[in-house]
């Protein structure tokens, strides 16, 4: 059975920018970079290519939890797919998670850290397991579940394959990640760091964000538009980690010791439009267990008032009551009018934010995987300080505040009614 021939002019499809990421054949390929910057959608398109090229290889997609494939890499190897003109040559299925390269059965696995056993159970009917996407490398915090990851993908393969793990993230904080593939490379690693100016295809408005940022939040620019290693130093949260959990779940079936629901559903909303996103959180909330479950966020730029209450009216937040920034009562106003009944101001006063802060502080909070704005605000939230370094009594303003922003307006009443959503 012959392979298929794809007629592209590969720099009409990827694009400028990646042509030592594309011919790389070492084993190691990491590449760190802003938002917008190409590396998650070039690693999708090498990956495909390669499988279709290479007779008998298979790829293995990872990431630190499972449960992020369908909206992250699934979508973007299929993305890939369509972008190459092939999406009659392969086969997607979502249970269980593979892409299966119809004319030579060859496959994509998706597996996630959190489940090492899934990952050393993979076997393929005919070839070898040698190509690995890790996206968002970053949240795989332990080096020494790389390296066992790594010793997984072995064997000797014929002359014309090689073995490549493909690592893309942002670059949200200095890790282990930097010493071994950045500062101590070896002959086996391309590093690289690109950002969204590598990015053609980008709006107008795309990167009129980015201008944005780097005049109102220089520090947020660093990372997010240049892919700089970030230095989160005095964080503000500490008592907070990733965890995965079915909060309807939770919700509906776990009870406080007077026998009512354990946990209080609150929403808040902070508002933006160009330079700052407007932000929305999901969460439960026990006073009595100080325990916050973060299940569900919306986080969007240029987000036009008849669009939120178009998507929020999708997941049926408009049947809850939802605190929002009280500096915005027009906007407030407006989503009233266009169905969201149920839209507060929330209530701010003099050191509202310290308060609000120093509640939150006593709370474990815990954050669905698949809320990663939530995630990326809590590892970059800090103390503001002055020039001889010293830590002032208020959160530096970096622009990574808008999900924690609308977390303290939900939790203004943490006594309020709970609500169902069957």
């Amino acid at each position: 059975m012959g392979v298929e021939k794809i007629d592209v002019r590969l720099p009409d499809i990827i694009g400028k920018g990646y042509k030592s990421f594309w011919n790389w054949r070492g084993r190691y390929l990491v590449c760190k970079g802003s938002r917008g910057s190409k590396k998650s959608t070039t690693a999708a398109l090498k990956m495909i290519y390669n499988i279709m090229k290479y007779p008998k290889t298979n790829g293995l997609v990872i990431r630190r939890y499972d449960v992020t494939h369908r909206g992250s890499t699934y979508a973007q190897l299929k993305w890939a797919i369509n972008r190459l003109g092939v999406s009659k040559l392969w086969k997607a299925n979502l249970s269980p998670m593979q892409l299966t390269y119809i004319k030579t059965g060859q496959q994509i696995f998706f597996r996630g850290m959190d489940d090492p056993q899934s990952i050393a159970s993979i076997t393929v009917s005919d070839g070898y397991l040698n190509f690995v996407w890790i996206e968002e490398f970053f949240q795989i915090t332990n080096e020494a579940d790389f390296d066992k990851l790594d010793l997984s993908i072995r064997g000797e393969l014929p002359d014309e394959l090689y073995k490549q793990f493909i690592m893309t993230f942002n670059p949200w904080s200095e890790c282990w990640i930097k010493n071994r593939f950045f500062d101590n490379p070896d002959e086996d690693t391309l590093s690289m760091t690109t950002d969204y100016r590598r990015n053609e295809f980008l709006g107008k408005d795309d990167i009129k964000i980015f201008e944005k940022m780097k005049e109102k939040y220089p520090r947020r620019y660093e990372v997010e538009g240049l892919g700089n290693w970030g230095r989160a130093e005095g964080l503000i949260y500490n008592n907070w980690e990733i965890k995965d959990f079915d909060w309807r779940y939770k919700f509906l079936n776990e009870y406080d010791k007077s026998g009512n629901q354990a946990y209080t559903a609150l929403f808040g909303m902070d508002f933006g439009f160009t330079t700052d996103p407007t932000a929305f959180i999901a969460l439960l909330a026990s006073a009595e267990r100080k325990e916050i479950w973060v299940f569900d966020e919306i986080y969007k730029y240029g987000w036009k008032n008849a669009d939120i209450v178009k998507d929020l009216k999708h997941k049926e937040y408009h049947k809850v009551k939802i605190m929002a920034d009280s500096a915005e009562p027009r906007t407030i106003d407006a989503l009233t009018d266009l169905g969201l009944s149920r839209i507060k101001a929330a209530k701010k006063g003099i050191d509202s934010v310290r308060a609000g802060i120093n509640k939150l502080q006593d709370y474990k909070i815990y954050v669905h995987p698949n809320c990663v704005n939530t995630e990326i605000e809590l590892k970059n939230y800090v103390w503001a300080k002055d020039k001889f370094n010293k830590t002032l009594g208020r959160p530096s303003e970096d622009g990574y505040d808008h999900i924690l922003d609308a977390l303290r307006y939900a939790c203004e009443e943490l006594g309020a009614e709970t609500y169902s959503f069957k």
